[in-house]
């Protein structure tokens, strides 16, 4: 069997890759691979025993990562005087289940350790051992990684591979489970290798894992180079929790941050409730309710200048006065936080395509006080062409691009009702209690203050840069927003939203069929899978291939906020650029980047892995194929949501 190694950088799922580590944890991360690294050098040279140097490893792991973590680090005892040398558990004691199977040797035992070039070693046994006893034993399926080291050397398998070549073997399977209940000849663990080693030895197949020379990264340690801050802040991912027990964050696209969606109701003035095993989204109790929130302070403005009189569909908001206006209050509230919240990610986006220059930074409390001054940068500012703006709008909101959308259009309810600048701006509302603004001293500020001093707390634009944050924020990216916009739109039945790893899945496998399909019926060819196409593309076709994924038709029954779609229009980009058939305006290829999708989101990468970074030079200037490229995929976009995605919706 062979090893098909992958390096650090090549291992890490690309949304990972792309968050930034705080600075806290980066730090005690390098100071104890460091302890590490000195201490098992000097326990090599004293050749001090195996135990020891898997004492230092526990040491290291929990120094690094899990002295205050949910998951527990330590040995796990087996059949008879066997047990795993180490492992990481999903929960705090060595009852839960184990999630990373460690294998430790000592660095002078290379008759046991393997390595890149030899997987035929005892080390390599017993692991296989060890997992085929916690998944037939033990019922445990959730082992996520595997890890062989002597210290200096680290191979980490995915779960997934011992899965697939060793529990999926029918024959190794039916010799372990007869080993385990002593009707083999032998029941000792050396036999049970001996047929492990056979098997191994035998299968002619290869195994993919991450190989690491750990050693190498201790001349990285205390540099302040971008070259070692970016080797040890890869090493400290693939060592995380977060990849080795393939933890869920609040970043990713299938969770909720709920710290900052429980504060954000809070703001408005709402609070979920579970009803019949159903979540809603239900305006406050009458004992909790705040006028300075935004929803209480849209009803009073409202019921007090009776303006519900003059809407001709008034019954479609409720059977009696109360119900009107909260549907009505709510309603508005909604159009106001989803205008703010995009604004915050554009603002995020300007200040990172500016290369972090805080001039872009216009939505913030010091520089919008009043509500009053939030409705002209939506109405006077973005909804008006850069050169059609008045004197006092230029000088108040510069650097602020014109946004082409209805999103800041008045709606016709805020032009028969209220607009945000009617609010009250001086009402001080309480904070939550678990705020994110805990450093503020005053236990009450004005609502505004409050909204924009809260979404200021929290990172909208650090993502895609790899770098170690100085500060503590949270990362909020647009997927995350998605999910909120989702929760507070379908407040009023707790509507249910599929989660993105099920669109991505049903996309892919769906829209590649009817691509293979729509090219044998145009074309006439024979793919049986979308793979075959490779064999039929040639640059004569490109155009034409082009044309005829564009002439699918998507189309989403139950639309809601449009989800499926986005996965849809994903997923279609992502197809052509495996194929290698995007074409700019003038119909000349892209070349030089990758194109996927992970965690429900496009990932642009160039032929060396980074991420596309798109911004200006140092001189203020464009970068010209960054432009070229962006240009292509938003052109790309448009002909896809303008000629293939359709829906509708009840609501």
């Amino acid at each position: 069997m062979q090893l098909k190694a992958k390096t650090t950088f090549k291992t890490l799922k690309p949304t990972y890759r792309k968050d930034s580590i705080k600075q806290t944890d980066f730090d005690r991360f390098t100071k104890a691979l460091g302890v590490f690294l000195d201490q098992a050098e000097k326990a090599s040279q004293s050749s001090e025993s195996e135990e020891h140097h898997k004492g230092l490893l526990a040491d290291f792991l929990k120094d690094a990562f899990y002295k205050e973590s949910k998951n527990y680090v330590n040995t796990k005892k087996l059949k008879g005087n066997s047990e795993i040398d180490l492992a990481i558990f999903q929960g705090k004691s060595a009852d839960s289940k184990v999630g990373v199977i460690i294998e430790a040797k000592e660095h002078s035992n290379t008759s046991e350790m393997i390595t890149k070039d030899n997987l035929h070693g005892k080390a390599f046994y017993e692991t296989i051992q060890y997992y085929l006893y916690e998944k037939i034993v033990n019922d445990n399926h959730e082992i996520k990684n595997i890890i062989i080291t002597d210290s200096y050397q680290w191979f980490i398998f995915d779960a997934t591979e011992y899965s697939k070549l060793f529990y999926d073997n029918s024959k190794l399977k039916k010799h372990f489970t007869q080993w385990q209940k002593g009707l083999t000849d032998s029941s000792s663990t050396k036999q049970m290798y001996e047929v492990i080693g056979e098997m191994v030895k035998q299968s002619g197949k290869s195994i993919t894992g991450t190989y690491i020379p750990l050693k190498d990264y201790k001349k990285y340690i205390g540099k302040d180079s971008k070259e070692a801050q970016k080797k040890l802040s890869t090493l400290f991912k693939i060592l995380s929790p977060r990849h080795l027990l393939k933890e869920e964050t609040t970043n990713d696209s299938n969770s909720l941050n709920k710290d900052f969606y429980n504060e954000l109701l809070h703001i408005i003035g709402l609070e979920e409730v579970k009803v019949k095993g159903k979540k809603l989204i239900q305006r406050k109790s009458k004992d909790k309710r705040e006028l300075a929130s935004l929803l209480e302070n849209t009803i009073v403005k409202i019921d007090s200048r009776g303006t519900t009189n003059r809407l001709q569909n008034i019954h479609e908001y409720g059977n009696n006065k109360d119900e009107q206006l909260f549907s009505i209050g709510l309603e508005l509230c909604i159009t106001w936080v989803n205008r703010i919240l995009f604004l915050k990610l554009l603002e995020s986006q300007l200040i990172s395509y500016h290369n972090g220059n805080k001039d872009y930074a216009f939505l913030h409390p010091d520089r919008i006080k009043e509500f009053d001054e939030l409705e002209t940068l939506f109405f006077e500012v973005l909804a008006i062409p850069t050169k059609d703006r008045t004197e006092y709008t230029v000088k108040d909101f510069p650097n602020i691009p014109y946004l082409n959308s209805s999103l800041f259009e008045p709606t016709e309810l805020e032009r028969t009702t209220v607009y945000i600048s009617g609010l009250k701006d001086k009402l001080p509302l309480s904070k939550h209690p678990k705020t994110v603004l805990k450093k503020e001293s005053k236990k009450e500020i004005s609502t505004l203050e409050y909204l924009l001093r809260f979404l200021d707390a929290y990172d909208f634009g650090i993502e895609g840069k790899e770098e170690i944050q100085e500060d503590s924020k949270t990362l909020i990216n647009a997927s995350v927003l998605g999910l909120i916009f989702e929760k507070i739109n379908g407040y009023k039945d707790g509507s249910f939203y599929t989660p993105s790893f099920i669109t991505m899945y049903m996309c892919r496998e769906s829209i590649r069929r009817a691509v293979t399909q729509k090219l044998n019926d145009a074309l006439e060819w024979k793919c049986e899978t979308f793979d075959d196409i490779y064999n039929y593309l040639e640059p004569s076709n490109y155009k034409s291939v082009n044309e005829i994924i564009n002439s699918l038709t998507i189309c989403d029954p139950a639309v809601g906020s449009g989800h499926f779609l986005v996965s849809a229009l994903n997923e279609v980009i992502s197809i052509k650029s495996e194929l290698g058939i995007l074409l700019d305006k003038h119909g000349k290829r892209l070349r030089g980047y990758s194109i996927e999708i992970d965690n429900d989101e496009l990932i642009v990468t160039d032929e060396d892995g980074e991420f596309l970074q798109y911004g200006f030079t140092d001189k203020g200037n464009i970068k010209k194929d960054e432009q070229r490229l962006q240009e292509t995929l938003f052109l790309e976009k448009k002909a896809i949501i303008e000629n293939c995605l359709f829906g509708v919706d009840i609501n």
